[in-house]
């Protein structure tokens, strides 16, 4: 098996794992030109395996601060510590037997990653690991930097943005899906033992987070406390535009579909009486596939706010922001027109794909 087959061999790998629990991004990635959605899906997968993995040693429940470690929390150390070993590998040139490691050793020789990103998102699932819990929204925003904005630093690479403003949109828009995910995820979180609502934003609502802990009940001020969190990312999501705007052509729509379905997944969360605990938030497949052929149409006319676009980075991402605009970008073959034309077709090939599906009344 030759070089090229293997790596395709380990690409269909990752996006068969994304079709089991990263739907939102699948659905948005079909917008992506290809030679940006096949490292994205390599990316997506390892980061999933990563998460999944490290979930699995804690055995759904998160340690208590403090005292002697519990099986689950030496399990999980050394998951992390198994990831750190991994990762070390892929920048070494040597990935192990898993597929998504061996894409990503792909992706990261290709578009040039500089390491300080994933060891963030790994730095992100150790928190998790070890129960952390946010005491203000600086301290969230700290967490979602590492498992989300980290992310989005490294997306921005794969579509050849370095710039710090660029990249600084890149990460708020990963902070902004990690809050909305946040808000949506309050019940099934609580239920494995997870809180990741500012604490202080808990108490100021008058709701005891250790009390609220051991007895999770909806109330009319969990739900200003979500909507809290909501507005944040909304914030978040409206000078994301701005770096839309520095994107490739070819490649605004899907990050706009991005932003545009884990909004929606907020919205959703509202619609549902901001009641997370009743259960998990679902944007309705009818419903992404029309937000996902609005995106189209919008994405080519989002231009440059010069207010957001000058906007500084996040306390929290700046140490993204430097490392990876300090990275040297790889020198990319430039797009002629047959390929730009190429890319065209096959998007709008992808929608009535889509929209056929739809009418089947398949989900999209």
């Amino acid at each position: 098996m030759n070089a090229t087959t293997a790596r395709d061999k380990d690409l269909g790998a990752c996006r068969q794992r994304l079709q089991h629990g990263s739907r939102t991004f699948l659905a948005a990635s079909y917008l992506l030109p290809r030679a940006v959605r096949d490292p994205a899906c390599a990316l997506y997968a390892f980061c999933r395996q990563a998460d999944d993995e490290v979930d699995q040693q804690v055995d759904g429940h998160h340690p208590c601060a403090g005292g002697r470690p519990d099986a689950s929390t030496l399990r999980s150390d050394d998951a992390v510590a198994a990831l750190r070993r991994r990762l070390a590998a892929v920048y070494d040139g040597v990935p192990g037997p898993h597929s998504a490691d061996r894409a990503l050793a792909w992706v990261v020789r290709q578009f040039a990653i500089p390491a300080e990103l994933p060891q963030a998102l790994i730095e992100g699932f150790e928190w998790d690991a070890q129960g952390r819990r946010y005491e203000t929204l600086a301290d969230l925003q700290d967490y979602a930097a590492r498992v989300a904005g980290s992310v989005g630093a490294m997306m921005s690479l794969l579509m050849g943005v370095r710039s710090a403003s660029g990249l600084a949109r890149a990460c708020d828009l990963g902070v902004a899906m990690q809050l909305s995910n946040i808000a949506r995820d309050v019940g099934e979180d609580a239920r494995q033992g997870r809180l990741y609502l500012p604490l202080s934003w808990l108490r100021e609502a008058g709701i005891d987070p250790d009390a609220w802990m051991a007895q999770p009940q909806h109330s009319p001020a969990l739900g200003r406390v979500v909507q809290r969190l909501l507005d944040t990312a909304e914030a978040l999501y409206r000078r994301v535009d701005a770096g839309i705007a520095e994107l490739p052509a070819s490649c605004r729509p899907g990050i706009h579909a991005a932003r545009t379905l884990y909004a929606a997944i907020g919205h959703q969360v509202a619609i549902d009486g901001l009641n997370p605990l009743a259960g998990r938030a679902s944007v309705p497949g009818t419903r992404k596939l029309g937000l996902l052929l609005q995106s189209v149409a919008r994405a080519w006319l989002i231009g440059f706010d010069r207010q957001d676009q000058d906007t500084p980075a996040l306390s929290a991402t700046r140490f993204l922001v430097d490392a990876a605009a300090g990275s040297v970008a790889p020198a990319l073959e430039p797009q002629g027109i047959d390929a730009r034309i190429e890319w065209l077709y096959g998007l709008f090939d992808r929608l009535a794909r889509m929209e056929v599906a739809r009418s089947r009344g398949l989900s999209a």
